[in-house]
């Protein structure tokens, strides 16, 4: 594997000491995994510039770019941008679950290695999507909720801008109950131009209200890309010895022995996970079913796949 390659593990980037670095890392791991099977064919533009045309205007001319090359060059600002794209972030408790793995054969003191929560997992994948879209001059713009909408900041397609959102996404911690659905909601109303959304989160609220949230940014004509993040264990629950649960977002707590339950608890996340599944194909929405072990080009890739598609 080569070095940058390393990057795209998320075991890696949580090592890495800001949000800035986590997502150029990526991205560049990523850009070189596409030259590489299965991405053959694939491309990113990196220009930040584009060759003067007659009825260009003259003032929009970068002279240090002339002076460098002797060929006329204008910077491309916002307005020239291919594509509005709006990252929507599920920041509420449930995404702060994180799974503990335990390694048989090494000593005690080293048993538990903790894993990054979901929450963590879907701000590095956010910061690698907004950094590749800007690196291609398309704007991008984040919103993060929980039961209700905790900040919006509106696309633009600018280095500065995508700092801000670096910076918002390194401090993000996750909040209230879940209220997906609603928030999608909400959202989907406040979105005038059409676009790309993205949606990051574990979906844990009603799946028939999320869907019908879902099928709202359909109706108003955005391409939707869902990107379903769970932990490990959420979808095995192999805890293996008895446990004490505790939820997220009401503090209920509750003893069980999980393997009792196991059976029935990994048929109802089928079904759960089955319904997305089905009710995205049949809407037309790209669904992406991960866990926070999975390589951030998974994700990536999707984005760039549909990005092509609809040009």
């Amino acid at each position: 594997m080569e070095p940058v390659l390393r990057y795209l593990q998320p075991d890696v980037v949580s090592k890495l000491a800001n949000m800035e670095l986590r997502a150029r890392l990526v991205v560049e791991g990523f850009i070189t995994g596409l030259h590489k099977s299965p991405y053959h064919g694939f491309s990113v533009e990196f220009a930040e510039h584009r060759q003067y045309m007659p009825g260009d205007e003259i003032r929009s001319i970068d002279w240090k770019v002339y002076g460098k090359t002797d060929r006329y060059y204008i910077k491309q600002y916002e307005e020239e941008t291919n594509l509005k794209s709006y990252i929507l972030l599920d920041a509420s408790a449930s995404m702060s679950f994180s799974s503990e793995l335990f390694q048989r054969g090494v000593q005690p003191e080293k048993e538990k290695e903790r894993k990054i929560s979901k929450l963590t997992y879907a701000s590095f994948l956010s910061a690698a999507l907004a950094y590749l879209m800007v690196q291609q001059r398309d704007a991008v713009g984040l919103s993060v909720y929980d039961m209700r909408i905790r900040f919006t900041l509106p696309p633009h397609a600018t280095k500065a801008y995508l700092r801000r959102i670096l910076v918002e996404l390194e401090k993000l911690n996750a909040g209230n109950t879940t209220g997906t659905a609603a928030s999608l909601h909400h959202i989907a109303e406040q979105i005038k131009r059409r676009g790309m959304v993205i949606v990051i989160s574990d979906l844990l609220d009603n799946p028939a209200e999320v869907m019908t949230a879902l099928k709202h940014f359909r109706h108003n004509n955005h391409e939707v890309l869902v990107l379903h993040v769970l932990d490990p264990l959420e979808r095995s629950f192999a805890f293996g010895a008895d446990a004490r649960f505790k939820d997220l977002e009401t503090a209920e707590e509750l003893m069980t022995q999980p393997y009792h339950i196991q059976r029935a608890y990994q048929k109802e996340m089928h079904e759960f996970l089955e319904h997305y599944k089905r009710e995205c194909r049949e809407n037309l929405i790209d669904y992406v079913l991960m866990d926070t072990a999975t390589p951030f080009d998974t994700a990536l890739f999707q984005y760039l796949n549909k990005r092509q598609r609809i040009g």
